[in-house]
């Protein structure tokens, strides 16, 4: 797990850490760090700049306060894996972002159970909650990443996790085309490249079969 640490050119600290690094095969878990702390600062700038906004220029009415906390989910983890050990990483904007880590990670796992964001299931399916007066709120998913975010309304929420989500594919997306340019033409496919499942081992019935 790394962690890193800045401050936002209006003074906003910015801190993140991973627990996961499902991408070590191009980045190292420093520059997962630096990924993550670079989408974090974008996400720092959008918060002070709606939270100082007048009513008309920030999204749904200004921010309520100049932190945040952000939960990202490991895209490639299996749905058997418990929720704790599929986060990617957490980013928290503002020195109280802390505070709000428990709602994101709420609104993450509840996305993750039930395939969409949890707070349509917190307006319209509350029998798919069974959290009593707790009230999650909205989530966001961008072509499987799903973020967890706090501490605005939940308008608010829903778009800062949005942009964080898109700007993490767009991010993962760049570094890889670099290492497949870098890494030239290869094999798709070899037994070093299967970290979740006995790849070759869903098919080796086949090939026992073909053999015989």
């Amino acid at each position: 797990m790394t962690a890193r640490e800045t401050t936002s050119e209006h003074g906003v600290t910015v801190r993140v850490k991973h627990r996961r690094n499902p991408y070590d095969y191009m980045l190292t878990d420093e520059q997962l760090a630096d990924v993550l702390l670079e989408l974090g600062l974008r996400r720092a700038t959008s918060i002070w700049r709606n939270h100082t906004a007048t009513t008309a220029a920030a999204p749904r009415d200004p921010y309520p306060r100049a932190s945040m906390g952000f939960v990202v989910m490991d895209p490639t983890s299996g749905p058997w894996t418990p929720d704790a050990q599929a986060v990617l990483g957490v980013i928290t904007v503002g020195q109280d972002g802390h505070r709000f880590l428990g709602n994101a990670a709420a609104k993450a796992s509840g996305h993750r159970r039930l395939g969409r964001n949890y707070g349509e299931a917190v307006l319209v399916d509350p029998h798919l909650c069974g959290s009593g007066g707790f009230r999650y709120g909205h989530s966001a998913e961008v072509r499987g990443v799903i973020v967890g975010a706090s501490s605005q309304s939940t308008d608010q929420d829903l778009f800062e996790a949005g942009q964080l989500a898109a700007d993490f594919v767009q991010a993962i997306a760049e570094h890889h085309l670099a290492w497949e340019e870098s890494r030239g033409p290869g094999d798709w496919f070899s037994d070093a490249d299967a970290p979740h499942a006995d790849y070759l081992g869903m098919v080796d019935f086949f090939a026992l079969d073909v053999a015989a």
